[in-house]
């Protein structure tokens, strides 16, 4: 009896093995990548020393290069892996900003639903039954400005890009509605990052000059590495921002046109 009503309890809650079954593959494929140290080849490093290579790969299979960088972008977006930005730079590099742009802003929404669609079934549904109203109120009230809220977040690069992808899956954000705010939200920080990659190759010639000098120097601590987040200036930061205001607008302005009824 007691078991019985385990299971009937836990089919009320809306969890499962079959519907957690999904986000478990995600966290034994996240240890994976650290395990195995493939997250060495998403480095700076493994860029530089790669540098003629991938030019050449690209130069000579541009299709092929595409879609194989497509399809590491849905990977590393879908399992919230590292190294998404330094792809969308490299990608720049290697494609030229404008193809890279729109191949990466596909290739991200597509990773991002893809982890959307896993953490609203896996979680989204069943948490939302076991919340009950604390969760429904802030639902409603996330859902009545979901496109612009959704905007907002994905303009305003101070946001974990993982933490972005999943959160609306909670708050029973339309699938639509979240296709369309992650498109359109990712489309200025990824062309601005594309053209960055523009003039990769002579950070990567200058980082490649001060290592070669420190080993020269008879240096011990030398490295080879770039940090590709200080690509992103406060000037940057600050459009984003602002970008981000004008996606709140319409809600302010809503909000307060209600309240002085």
């Amino acid at each position: 009896m007691g078991k019985a009503s385990d299971k009937k309890g836990g089919a009320g809650n809306g969890f499962s093995f079959i519907k957690m079954l999904p986000l478990l593959v995600i966290a034994l494929a996240i240890v994976a990548f650290f395990v195995l140290g493939l997250d060495e080849y998403l480095t700076f490093r493994m860029l530089s020393e790669n540098r003629d290579y991938l030019i050449g790969f690209v130069s000579a299979n541009f299709p092929l290069a595409a879609l194989l960088y497509m399809g590491l972008y849905i990977v590393v977006v879908a399992f919230s892996l590292p190294g998404g930005l330094l792809m969308t730079v490299t990608g720049g590099f290697l494609f030229g900003w404008v193809a890279a742009g729109l191949m990466t802003v596909f290739a991200a929404t597509i990773g991002a639903t893809l982890l959307f669609l896993i953490a609203a079934t896996s979680l989204g549904e069943p948490l939302r039954k076991k919340a009950g109203p604390k969760l429904k109120k802030l639902e409603d009230g996330f859902s009545e400005n979901a496109l612009n809220y959704l905007l907002f977040l994905r303009l305003v690069p101070v946001f974990p890009f993982w933490l972005v992808n999943i959160a609306p899956a909670f708050l029973g954000v339309k699938l639509s509605t979240y296709v369309i705010g992650t498109f359109v939200g990712i489309i200025p920080g990824t062309f601005v990052f594309a053209y960055l990659g523009g003039g990769l190759d002579s950070i990567i010639r200058e980082q490649q000059a001060i290592y070669q000098a420190c080993l020269e120097g008879g240096h011990s601590n030398c490295a080879l590495d770039f940090q590709i987040s200080s690509l992103l200036t406060k000037e940057i930061l600050f459009s984003f921002i602002a970008l981000g205001v004008i996606a709140l607008l319409p809600v302010v302005i809503k909000k307060f046109r209600n309240s002085s009824k």
